[in-house]
């Protein structure tokens, strides 16, 4: 059990099952991106550890870009997504990989999307380390999810709470009071 700020949390997901999730996700990149040159967008601050080490994994060569996004605060959603980063490299009539931590409603990137074929995308699919389907509120289609989980606020690799909780290895579960 660990504690960030205000509240306790409980492990849920060791760091051995992450990197093994990461590594059948990598797998079936290489498999539908081998010999390509996609462009991979890291969505901030969120997935950095999932796509470091996604990368890592790849036998492929991606161009690897970052863009930052918000719909959260705290530990809900606002259901407005603001732009605090965006893509500004030219994706016109590239593969477009969006590499996200979680998808719990969808409300992200189901607003994403139509910006990157806006800017000429010729595909764009989502690559996301956890889904929590329960909460999905927009047709949206993952193409790459390392893992579904339950509808529970989460902290660790690269998830926070009010900022914190991002630098542990593990995935850890909120315990409600």
């Amino acid at each position: 059990m660990i504690k960030i700020l205000d509240r306790y949390f409980e492990l849920s997901y060791p760091q051995e099952v992450i990197q093994e999730k990461v590594k059948a996700i990598a797998a079936r990149l290489n498999e539908d991106y081998q010999d390509k040159n996609p462009v991979m967008v890291c969505i901030l601050n969120g997935a950095f550890m999932f796509a470091a080490d996604l990368v890592r994994e790849l036998t492929f060569q991606p161009e690897v870009l970052f863009a930052k996004f918000s719909s959260y605060e705290g530990m809900t959603t606002t259901g407005k997504v603001r732009e605090l980063i965006g893509v500004n490299a030219n994706i016109q009539a590239r593969d477009v990989i969006v590499v996200e931590d979680i998808v719990d409603t969808g409300t992200t990137m189901y607003n994403l999307l139509p910006q990157f074929f806006a800017k000429g995308a010729k595909t764009v699919k989502i690559c996301t380390f956890l889904q929590k389907p329960e909460c999905l509120t927009v047709p949206l289609k993952v193409d790459y999810c390392a893992m579904e989980i339950p509808n529970a606020f989460i902290v660790g690799y690269g998830l926070d709470y009010n900022g914190m909780g991002r630098n542990y290895r593990d995935i850890y579960t909120v315990v409600e009071e």
